[in-house]
């Protein structure tokens, strides 16, 4: 590890995969139960010799050898820790003073010490005691998708057929010559990869992404006896709430109750895009509650929630973490937790491309409240979208906009462009002044426009001759030709 690696790491502190440890002559109990958190989460670094604020203590220098030593032989004794790990500490010199840095990968199996469970939460080593939590990490780190559990006994008199009718108009009208709808009930069933088999029994039949999407409501019951989806309105009575309801049906007909609730209980504020109303509540509820229903663990005893609050509103469910960080459009990688249900309701337009919801949940937040949401990976996986029911896109930030632009219009009527447009023209050019690598994506959402507008706007620019683009596609640079 380099110095300068070493001090990033100072700066940002203590985290889900970093843990400072203060280390006289000997490794403390505290440190084994931290290498034990991180064998069951995500993996991390232990640096022997800081404090926890960061500050650089050392290690005694003529001591670190035998520290490296015995730890080594800790962390290799089935009685201290179980299964056993084999770590290879390294020595930093920094500023005078010996370092200790220990590199945690995460492991496949559930770890303990001295006979005792521990998981990392935030910059915190826990201790697991509830019976649920083991179970939790074993279907984390077996990486195995719940949703293709085969139920043999589950027959066609169990599951929804009236249902299917729909599903096939649904995905008729996103894709006019879509295979369902020349498919019989069975072949249907079988392309969507809802009937399969498990190649280590060797048993066939529906699985369990076929229960949750057409299942009767007393066969979810019985599978998955936790299922179920919360949602609740707490604006004035926010010790209990002041509108409830309980989702325990399938995953299509949960998605339009809780879509139902929401439009009952979100202010649906005006805002056009390609000169065309786009319900921001509407688009907002969606990507939230898709991601809840198809991307939940249904293992999992933890109920789902959707909460709608006076200054935010979140959802709650069950999950596989990843990373157990923060996602934000720039580091996110799409990865589903249960592929078969997110393919399915891709089909029938209930969802968009993998990736598509986290960059239109930033987007249509900031239009709706002015704020950015929160989406964060854990055991249970949140989206918390804030709420401001004062704020108005359209009416401030555009008469903001448009205040700025009337005397740049005046000066430069040769843009010869209608009054919106001119004024999405002017935005255009005031951003790539200082921003001049910026992409398509990011004047849409600086502009608040679609995509396509911005595209069409840069063409005529370009025909003005009042921009143009120097270098290759994707690392050129945009220039300005007009001050």
């Amino acid at each position: 590890m380099d110095i300068g690696s070493f001090e990033t790491t100072l700066a940002v502190g203590e985290t889900v995969a970093v843990e400072f440890k203060r280390c006289g002559g000997k490794v403390e109990d505290d440190t084994y139960q931290t290498v034990c958190s991180f064998l069951n989460r995500f993996g991390g670094d232990i640096y022997l010799g800081v404090n926890d604020n960061g500050e650089v203590l050392g290690v005694p220098p003529k001591a670190a050898g035998d520290i490296i030593k015995n730890f080594i032989s800790m962390v290799s004794n089935p009685a201290v820790l179980s299964p056993t790990v084999y770590l290879a500490p390294e020595i930093l010199d920094y500023k005078d003073r010996k370092i200790i840095r220990i590199h945690i990968p995460p492991s496949s199996e559930v770890h303990s010490f001295k006979e005792v469970i521990y998981d990392r939460v935030d910059d915190a080593d826990v201790k697991v005691t509830a019976t649920g939590q083991p179970a939790q990490m074993y279907i984390r780190k077996q990486r195995t998708f719940t949703e293709k559990k085969v139920y043999p006994y589950v027959r066609d008199e169990h599951l929804r057929f009236d249902m299917l009718p729909r599903i096939r108009l649904l995905a008729v009208n996103r894709f006019k010559d879509h295979p369902w709808k020349f498919m019989t009930d069975d072949e249907l069933l079988r392309s969507a990869g809802l009937y399969g088999e498990d190649f280590e029994t060797g048993t066939k039949g529906y699985n369990l992404a076929a229960v949750m999407l057409l299942g009767r409501d007393e066969v979810i019951k019985s599978v998955s006896p936790a299922y179920r989806t919360d949602a609740l309105l707490r604006k004035v009575n926010t010790d209990r709430y002041d509108d409830r309801l309980i989702v325990e049906t399938n995953l299509i007909d949960s998605y339009d109750l809780l879509m139902g609730f929401a439009a009952k209980h979100l202010l649906d504020k005006f805002y056009l895009e390609d000169d065309k109303r786009l319900s921001l509540s509407s688009a907002i509820s969606r990507e939230m509650l898709v991601n809840c229903l198809m991307h939940r663990e249904f293992s999992s005893s933890y109920i789902a929630q959707f909460v709608i609050e006076k200054d935010r509103m979140y959802t709650a469910n069950a999950n596989r973490a990843e990373t157990g960080e923060p996602i934000i459009p720039n580091n996110f990688r799409p990865n589903p937790k249960n592929p078969v249900i997110a393919a399915f309701f891709r089909n029938i337009w209930m969802a968009d491309e993998l990736g598509s919801g986290v960059r239109n949940l930033y987007r249509y937040g900031k239009l709706y409240s002015g704020k950015a949401p929160q989406l964060i990976d854990g055991d249970v996986f949140r989206i918390i979208v804030p709420l401001d029911d004062n704020y108005s896109f359209d009416a401030q930030i555009g008469k903001e906009f448009k205040a700025q632009n009337k005397a740049r219009l005046k000066r430069n009527e040769n843009c010869a462009l209608t009054d919106d447009r001119a004024l999405i023209a002017e935005s255009i050019l005031d951003y790539l002044r200082t921003n001049p690598m910026a992409t398509q994506i990011e004047l849409a959402d600086f502009v608040g426009k679609s995509r396509r507008t911005i595209q069409s706007t840069i063409a005529e620019l370009r025909e003005k001759g009042l921009l143009e683009r120097e270098g290759a596609k994707r690392n050129g640079r945009w220039i300005v030709k007009r001050p």
